[in-house]
């Protein structure tokens, strides 16, 4: 089948090139022509791991394609996927729109016959009502059906959570358009991964629910953590404990400094809005927003206390600055928050991330970039890891203590123990929700 993609960011370049593997012809369409000269040249964006490969062979195999006009790709085009971005819009805490109905008023001005359009980005209860009345208000005659079709990829995992997905959500209201999306899931739904078909307006709520309810486990056992601190208990041994019941399961239950990312920050507030709206406030949700900001602003705190009170003229060795690894993206990053403040406070900061900077340099002005870890802790105070990288999780901390100037860590991934830090030769070890030593809270 010929799909057209229209967006090529996280969602719609991943969507993409993964359906081209399917075995579909698929096209993805982008007003930026920087993005889009990138692509054709065999460049990505943005990084996930291993979509440039997948990229590039189906590339060669002629199945992927990236155009700058609508126009010249929608004739033949069995669906049309509208997978633009709808950040929060500022003021009211809404998602923006703007995007989304661009892309409808352009499908209805172009397309001829009977299509397929499928919403693909993240957007409020009701727009997908309002894509389909866009249309047929711009082009009365047009066939056509609307599908919501909400995604579930993890970042640093999206190649493997779209071809193994714990379940499809549809929202189709018509045979014809059911039977489309089928054949464009064919691969997925032949090895009997779950789709479930539903109305409109529940697959749209699905997907905040969900990001929602994710974004509550994360905040609830980072509450938890605090409460850990303050009775000496451990917080990996209570999530463990916890995790083990199936009716809780251990995901989302790993203590931080706070989510962040494209999705919980936007989707979580969208949703307040929603149920704001419709006279059903979201008090749960409301409340995870708060705590997670409290979150991120006790991490300073946690980070000025093992520094016995005082960052001015200090020299912090920053790991990690992207709100999860294996990504690029820094959007709500609890980073965000961090270092500006450390910065505020005086501390010079020397910043490591695999693939940060990118992003970063623009985000975070008055930080310094170095390669490796080593060399960034040589001199330094302190020591805070940010963002638990694969590279690290094994440094050798005894390098680490005696190149620095006062060997202090401040572990906020839970990534090493007390135990690990004071035998390495680190002089103050402080964590998330464990045991500590050398801080002036405990």
């Amino acid at each position: 089948m010929k799909i057209a993609i229209i967006g090529t960011g996280y969602v719609g370049l991943v969507s993409g090139i993964c359906f081209s593997d399917f075995g579909h012809d698929v096209v993805c369409v982008d007003k930026d022509s920087r993005k889009i000269e990138m692509l054709k040249n065999g460049d990505i964006p943005i990084y996930e791991p291993g979509l440039d490969t997948l990229m590039a062979r189906n590339v060669d195999a002629d199945r992927l394609s990236f155009s700058l006009d609508l126009a010249d790709v929608i004739d033949g085009a069995g669906a049309i996927f509208i997978a633009v971005g709808t950040p929060t819009r500022r003021g009211d805490g809404h998602a923006d729109l703007t995007y989304v109905m661009a892309a409808a008023e352009e499908i209805a001005l172009l397309a001829r016959d009977y299509t397929v359009v499928v919403t693909k980005s993240t957007v409020p209860v009701g727009t997908n009502r309002l894509v389909e009345k866009t249309i047929r208000a711009a082009n009365p005659s047009l066939d056509f059906d609307v599908v919501s079709n909400p995604e579930f990829l993890r970042e640093g995992a999206a190649i493997e959570d779209f071809m193994k997905p714990d379940r499809i959500v549809l929202g189709v209201e018509s045979n014809r358009a059911k039977e489309v999306m089928h054949n464009i899931y064919r691969p997925l739904y032949l090895r009997d991964f779950p789709i479930v078909a539903t109305d409109l307006e529940s697959a749209e709520i699905i997907k905040y629910a969900s990001n929602a309810f994710l974004a509550t486990k994360i905040t609830f056992i980072n509450e938890i953590s605090a409460l850990c601190e303050s009775v000496g208990a451990d917080i990996k041994q209570v999530s463990k404990g916890m995790g083990l019941d199936g009716r809780i399961g251990n995901k989302f239950l790993h203590a931080g400094p706070g989510y962040g990312g494209s999705c919980f920050p936007k989707d979580t507030t969208a949703l307040a809005r929603i149920g704001q709206d419709n006279g059903v406030p979201m008090q749960i949700t409301e409340t995870v927003i708060k705590v997670n900001e409290q979150t991120k602003k006790r991490m300073f705190d946690k980070i000025l206390a093992i520094c016995d009170g005082t960052l001015s003229g200090k020299t912090v060795t920053i790991l990690g600055v992207t709100f999860k690894p294996n990504t690029d993206d820094m959007r709500d990053a609890p980073a965000l928050t961090i270092l500006p403040a450390l910065i505020s406070a005086g501390a010079k900061l020397l910043v490591v991330d695999p693939q940060g900077k990118r992003e970063g340099e623009a985000l975070l002005p008055g930080v310094d970039w170095v390669e490796d870890a080593y060399t960034a802790a040589c001199g330094a105070d302190l020591l805070v890891i940010l963002t638990e990288w694969n590279e690290f999780r094994a440094l050798d901390l005894k390098k680490l203590a005696s190149s620095m100037t006062s060997p202090r860590m401040a572990d906020l991934r839970n990534i090493y123990s007390a135990k690990d830090a004071g035998l390495a030769g680190f002089e103050a070890y402080d964590s998330i929700g464990r045991a500590s030593f050398g801080t002036t809270d405990g």
